[in-house]
């Protein structure tokens, strides 16, 4: 069986090879806007199927993997910042407060679809002004969802679930999807 990772996430291409020696990468073109009436998990599993649909439409004898990650703080979802700007914003609002990462995946090979996702209670340290400062002018944050890496040094405090969940993609709830869709 060839393996697609429909995403262009170098972290998500790390975590995914942790369980696929070999996969070809093909990034999903589909738009990313959602219903905002669904529920966050929702919303994280329809955008994950959206993409790894949109990539099998091209490679039907192919097993493709879409994800998507939401952040959710209360009732807002973040996903990533427009600008520098919304980066500092979102990252101030999290400073010390806990929320939620939420991973959508959806695997489909010429057999079968199956879509689930995972969740990480995340608590933020207490991030100063300067800390923001330095930290969106490296960059970093300004290609994820909730303006953060989990990796990245200082961010976290502590965080409650799967570790590889907040970075993209949650390995074993991954691993398990492809093992549902594989046929004898």
């Amino acid at each position: 069986m060839e393996y697609v990772l429909a995403s262009a996430s170098p972290r998500r291409r790390e975590l995914l090879s942790q369980i696929l020696p070999k996969f070809e990468v093909i990034p999903s073109e589909e738009d990313e806007k959602v219903n905002i009436s669904l529920f966050p998990e929702q919303m994280a599993c329809t955008l994950a199927e959206r993409k790894c649909d949109g990539v099998f439409a091209k490679n039907p004898y192919k097993t493709v993997i879409g994800c998507d990650t939401v952040v959710v703080f209360g009732n807002k979802v973040l996903g990533k910042p427009k600008d520098r700007r919304e980066a500092s914003d979102t990252l101030k609002m999290l400073s010390g407060k806990t929320h939620f990462v939420i991973t959508g995946v959806c695997v489909r090979s010429p057999f079968k679809k199956l879509i689930d996702f995972d969740k990480t209670e995340v608590k933020f340290n207490i991030l100063s002004d300067e800390f923001i400062r330095q930290y969106v002018d490296g960059g970093s944050p300004l290609d994820k969802a909730g303006s953060y890496g989990i990796q990245d040094g200082g961010v976290v405090s502590e965080y409650f679930g799967s570790y590889t969940n907040v970075v993209g993609l949650p390995v074993t709830l991954t691993k398990k999807l492809l093992d549902g869709v594989r046929t004898e």
